[in-house]
């Protein structure tokens, strides 16, 4: 601006001193020293460890923490980066600015470790410094791991999970949870049983912290025992293998129940004959004639349990020939429901007889002429239930409708693969335990109709995850022609199922290298060997 106006300015110039070791021109600073002999007569990476040794399991890849903790880290990971750096001495001298990995063989059994520090000098200069640490990398397997390998049953803690229905379906939704919150991750070992699945851990607090998500996530009741394995008076050490049996309740969605008399009172006359309409940590019931509804949690049915009067294999399939809506659509309990009569006929009857049903019930909203749904079929069924013996004077409906069934239209889909897919758990089964071909059809029929009720049921599809199916080709004209109005999951609920390569990593327009802060954030830079002057 002065230059501008025509007015006389002085340049400001940096004047140069000479190296008070060598003599050569260089810009002043505290030291009076140039790089070369400041860095001949001072090491700030002196004292610091340049060769450090780590212990690591080969079975489960964790690294020891001293004294006995054991840390599960991936190769270059900011994990591992962490525990190296903290497994190193004397760091508190000087200050880290920066830290990254050397890439070396990974059969090598090295892992280097390139660091940069500061540290206040000579008359208040500031030097910056990098050096490399070596950790040379020893195998020995941690403890539940050389149990295992010595003895797979070798177990501390068994959890036995166990739900006397004839079904597996339970099961399967349970798998998911547990696959989507890593419930199961501490398990050495998951076994198949009859009418259950058995978890085996190397630690007991870890089979009671699965025992403890259980409990959030259906309605059970749970006992404990303990069996003295070994013991040593002298040092007063006893080995205990623990095992937990954690029983859930049989009733099951889309059961049809009759309550007790003494829990329908308490619930305000509610029923008798109710449909379980979900299962959480507590049981949702519903009375189809009323749209009145109740929750359950595990303490109120255990101390009044009973058992479902007709389950989902019962279903009987009906083709509906009228629908006359006598209410407005209902909110109950997040769910939209009409009251309707519906005039309805078996299936199975279609060419034998003409025999018709007038039923009321809560699917107003949801049938049309002509469209099929699964119901109970109370005219023909034959029922033992003590429950129904204590109501004098009951009057039992002919039918009560459940669901809207797509049977006749997926007719149409079969034996094509589904755009998504599920993970499952490592389970072994025994087959000396099963019946060989018969429990494998059984349990793939119910494996598909648990698959076709997570495509129906959008609320099921909440607390799962569901991915990708690489695999699925969709073809035009299957889209157009076949299974129109089936239900089926969107593509936007699907999760992509990563699988981390060395080949997705590597990217050469990329920087290498962690940037650890002062507040032990992370970051991404490339490192240079220099050493320069800070001015305090």
């Amino acid at each position: 601006m002065a230059g501008e106006a025509g007015m006389f300015t002085v340049q400001q110039t940096v004047g140069s001193v000479l190296c008070c070791k060598c003599g050569i021109l260089m810009p002043p600073n505290a030291a009076n020293m140039c790089v070369k002999c400041l860095r001949s007569e001072v090491d700030i990476t002196e004292g610091l460890q340049k060769h450090v040794i780590i212990i690591h399991c080969p079975e489960c890849d964790c690294y020891l923490q001293p004294p006995r903790t054991w840390l599960k880290a991936q190769l270059e990971s900011k994990e591992l980066l962490t525990f190296c750096v903290k497994r190193l001495k004397n760091l508190n001298k000087v200050r880290l600015i920066h830290a990254e990995f050397i890439w070396t063989e990974p059969h090598s059994k090295r892992i280097k470790v390139k660091l940069r520090v500061q540290k206040e000098v000579m008359n208040g200069a500031v030097l910056e410094q990098a050096y490399m640490v070596e950790y040379v990398v020893q195998d020995q397997m941690c403890e539940s791991c050389s149990r295992v390998q010595a003895n797979p049953d070798q177990w501390v803690a068994a959890v036995q999970l166990r739900q006397h229905v004839s079904h597996r379906r339970t099961f399967f939704y349970l798998e998911q949870l547990i696959l989507k919150h890593d419930a199961a991750v501490r398990a050495i070992r998951i076994k198949q049983m009859d009418r259950g699945i058995d978890f085996f851990f190397a630690n007991r607090s870890h089979a009671v912290k699965f025992v403890e998500f259980i409990q959030k996530v259906v309605p059970v009741k749970s006992r404990n025992d303990k069996q003295l394995v070994s013991q040593d008076t002298k040092s007063n050490n006893y080995n205990y293998k623990y095992t937990f049996s954690v029983e859930i309740c049989p009733i099951c969605r889309e059961d049809l129940v009759c309550l007790p008399p003494k829990l329908a009172s308490s619930l305000g006359n509610l029923g008798p004959l109710v449909i379980c309409t979900k299962i959480s940590n507590s049981i949702a019931l519903l009375d189809p004639l009323t749209l009145r509804h109740c929750f359950l949690d595990a303490e109120q049915y255990w101390r009044a349990s009973f058992t479902s009067l007709l389950s989902s294999k019962q279903l009987v399939e009906y083709i509906v020939l009228d629908v006359d809506p006598i209410s407005s659509e209902v909110n109950v309990g997040g769910s939209k429901y009409v009251m309707a009569d519906v005039q309805v006929a078996r299936v199975s009857d279609f060419g034998k007889n003409d025999t018709m049903f007038m039923v009321k019930t809560h699917l107003g909203h949801l049938l049309n002429a002509g469209d099929y749904a699964l119901g109970y079929d109370l005219h023909a069924a034959n029922s033992n239930d003590m429950e129904i013996d204590k109501y004098k004077g009951l009057v039992m409906p002919e039918v009560i409708l459940v669901k809207k069934s797509y049977e006749e239209r997926r007719q149409k889909k079969r034996g094509k693969p589904r755009a998504w897919k599920l993970k499952a758990l490592p389970i072994e089964v025994d087959a000396s335990d099963t019946r060989g071909r018969v429990d494998e059809e059984k349990m793939n029929k119910e494996y598909e109709q648990f698959l076709r009720d997570l495509e129906e049921q959008p609320e099921l599809r909440f607390n799962i995850s569901l991915y990708r199916n690489k695999e699925y080709q969709p073809s035009e004209m299957a889209s157009v022609t076949d299974g129109e109005d089936v239900p089926s999951v969107p593509l936007e609920e699907l999760l992509d199922d990563l699988k981390l390569s060395d080949e997705e990593g590597g990217d050469e327009d990329h920087d290498d290298g962690v940037f650890l802060s002062d507040g032990c954030g992370w970051g991404v830079s490339i490192l240079h060997d220099c050493i320069f002057f800070m001015f305090m």
